[in-house]
C-alpha cells in the first residue's frame, strides 16, 4: 500500500472559478493500491474538488487542452504527464489558459 500523501494543489487563471472560487487547496491523498500519479490525482480533484462543468478542467483521462500542469514549478511534460509519481509536500499548479490567464 502507498501511504497517504499530502500536496498542494492550485488552481489559476480562471480555472479556480470551477472550484467555487479556491485557489490553493491542502489535500491529503488516501492510501491506495500502488504509488498516486497524475492520472489517479485528476480522478479524485474530479470528484473531491471540482464544483462545476467538469469538462472545462478534464477531458478524458487528462487536463483539457490550454490547461498548463506544473509540478513544483516545472512543466508536467519534462515528468512524464499523467504517468508522474507523485512525492510527499509536491505542488501541482493548473493554470488555464483559455482566459488570457
Amino acid at each position: 500500500m502507498a501511504a497517504p500523501l499530502c500536496v498542494e494543489v492550485e488552481f489559476g487563471g480562471g480555472a479556480e472559478l470551477l472550484f467555487d472560487g479556491v485557489k490553493k487547496h491542502q489535500v491529503t491523498l488516501p492510501e491506495q493500491e500502488g504509488p498516486w500519479d497524475i492520472r489517479n490525482l485528476l480522478v479524485w480533484i474530479k470528484k473531491n474538488l471540482l464544483k462545476e462543468r467538469p469538462e472545462l478542467f478534464i477531458q478524458g483521462e487528462s487536463v483539457r487542452p490550454g490547461i498548463l500542469v506544473l509540478i513544483n514549478d516545472a512543466d508536467w511534460e519534462l515528468l512524464g504527464e499523467l504517468d508522474y509519481q507523485l512525492q510527499d509536500q509536491d505542488s501541482i499548479l493548473f493554470i488555464s489558459t483559455l482566459h488570457g490567464g
